[in-house]
């Protein structure tokens, strides 16, 4: 009988990893970190089980714990002290993103720190810009300097990448020319410029402390029955200047990271979100999953439909995991 066997590839565990084709690396991993500027505190987030909100003389354990078990790059979102209609705080040089900045280029020289580059955590209307008095809505051009002064402002504070998670339109166009004009050519963009008005964001509001006070963020973030769409953003952000693109959230969107994909050469980041890490936390926490498995086939998942690099709360726990 004639046909073919496909298991001759399967028979052992040395050739099934002879001939797997996606593989996550430690060094494909961005660890997201939240920095408060109170002291002391190191407060785990009730609907983000393992991940704290961390104070800013307290960050330097959290990033040689990241830093050990081999994690290059992480991600600082900042919590301030202080509120403003504007979101003065995230543009100021002794901001708390800029701070912990420093801080984390003082101790590693080859770790890699990306900004996030928006308003919402500093605003005290929890959105990610001005808000237009007569709209009631986000002011676009309004608010594109200040993502401007925020993106010069955490480069020059050290940060090796921006990544603006606005969605204004123009915000990749004004912030490259920003960044230029201030003598950061070198500073590579990662935009957040196909960025979902999802439900799996949730925790992350907790940990932020950034949920709008009114309103939603459906007029900047895109409605999830869009494909097309993505497409239009990419576009416009690879013509803007963007050097990488994030597609978020990740798991529901795997279909949106592989146009992406086929529709672009830069490096592709998925967004590995809250909502998605809580999920799993919980039902592993009730024994109702194998969380390492789960989650390590969640990251080939992501990597097979083509991002190169994976935003994700999980980052230490897939550390762990490679190392046994």
């Amino acid at each position: 009988m004639n046909f073919d066997r496909h298991r001759r590839l399967r028979a052992s565990h040395t050739i099934r990893d002879m001939v797997r084709e996606t593989h996550i690396r430690k060094e494909d991993l961005i660890y997201p970190i939240f920095v408060v500027e109170r002291d002391d505190v190191k407060e785990e987030i009730k609907s983000l089980p393992g991940i704290y909100q961390i104070s800013l003389n307290l960050l330097h354990e959290e990033i040689k714990a990241a830093y050990d078990l081999g994690i290059r790059a992480m991600m600082f979102f900042g919590i301030p002290n202080e509120k403003d209609a504007c979101g003065t705080g995230a543009f100021i040089d002794d901001g708390v993103i800029q701070r912990a900045t420093k801080i984390a280029k003082s101790l590693y020289h080859d770790l890699l720190i990306l900004a996030d580059t928006c308003l919402c955590e500093y605003t005290d209307h929890g959105h990610c810009g001005v808000i237009d008095d007569h709209t009631h809505d986000v002011d676009n051009d309004e608010t594109l300097p200040l993502l401007v002064k925020t993106a010069v402002s955490q480069a020059k504070a050290g940060a090796d990448i921006i990544a603006p998670s606005n969605m204004m339109d123009g915000f990749v166009a004004a912030i490259r020319q920003g960044l230029d004009e201030a003598g950061f050519y070198n500073i590579p963009i990662m935009s957040y410029g196909i960025k979902y008005a999802s439900s799996f964001y949730g925790p992350f509001r907790d940990a932020a402390e950034s949920t709008p006070s009114f309103g939603d963020r459906k007029t900047y973030q895109m409605d999830p029955a869009n494909r097309l769409e993505a497409m239009r953003e990419l576009e416009s952000d690879l013509v803007e200047g963007a050097d990488m693109m994030i597609v978020k959230p990740a798991l529901s969107y795997l279909d949106i990271i592989r146009d992406v994909r086929n529709n672009s050469n830069i490096p592709i980041v998925a967004y590995n979100v809250s909502g998605e890490y809580s999920m799993t936390k919980a039902a592993a926490q009730n024994g109702w999953i194998d969380e390492e498995r789960i989650v390590m086939e969640q990251m080939i998942s992501m990597k097979r439909a083509g991002a190169d690099m994976i935003i994700t709360y999980f980052a230490k726990d897939i550390c762990r995991y490679l190392d046994k």
